[in-house]
């Protein structure tokens, strides 16, 4: 069981699913702003309240 523990390929498995997991909450959606967009250039709320009104 050790050896198992310390092969290469139990080690890739393990780095692989630790990869997974942080990639799993780094890329959880934001309610403020779309994740690929920094809240400097996401648009205002009400942007579209007044586009809508507009029309």
């Amino acid at each position: 069981m050790a050896a198992f523990l310390k092969s290469d390929l139990f080690l890739r498995f393990l780095g692989g699913f630790v990869i997974g997991a942080i990639g799993v909450f780094v890329l959880q959606p934001n309610d403020d702003h779309p994740a690929l967009t920094s809240p400097a250039m996401a648009a205002p709320a009400s942007a579209s309240a007044a586009d809508d009104a507009a029309l």
